[in-house]
């Protein structure tokens, strides 16, 4: 019952971190010192990407990259910052669903263990038992040569295989 709870919290808030996303973009392009910030760094994202792009392609990178005008350099910071943020929010749920999993083995394990224990604990209780047993019927053995068992029910002895090929 737990885990379809689980997997269903987990998409909502999946679900739920993409309109968040979208309003913290939104935000983020207005607010006059974060925009600043998102603008230095999605300037230096398009340097660097222009040149490893320069580079795959075997151009030359010894030249001028032009910087990309406010908007879109705004436009291009929100769009990571959106896609970072769900990224994180499903990176998370992920790493919560391997926690969980895992101690949910954990659980599993310890029971296996626990159960193997106690066969093995029974395994050996029997086993005592079968050597008391096996004591026992020595003693009643003894006592029924000693008595005469056969004897007492009128009855003559058995003579066993080990008493036929004794006499042979």
């Amino acid at each position: 019952m737990v885990l379809p709870l689980v997997k269903l919290g987990t998409l909502v808030l999946k679900t739920l971190s993409k309109p968040i996303a979208a309003k913290l973009k939104q935000q983020a392009a207005f607010h006059p010192k974060f925009r600043q910030k998102i603008i230095s760094m999605a300037q230096a994202n398009h340097r660097m990407t222009t040149t490893m792009q320069r580079r795959i392609y075997g151009h030359s990178t010894d030249v001028e990259i032009r910087p990309l005008n406010e908007e879109k350099a705004v436009q291009a910071a929100v769009d990571l910052i959106g896609e970072l943020f769900v990224f994180t929010v499903a990176g998370a749920a992920v790493i919560f669903e391997v926690q969980r999993s895992s101690r949910s083995e954990a659980r599993k394990e310890a029971i296996r263990k626990q159960e193997l224990e106690e066969l093995r604990q029974r395994d050996q209780n029997l086993a005592v038992e079968v050597e008391l047993l096996k004591q026992k019927l020595v003693e009643i053995e003894q006592l029924a040569k000693g008595r005469g068992l056969s004897g007492l029910f009128k009855m003559k002895p058995a003579q066993t295989e080990i008493d036929k090929s004794a006499a042979v």
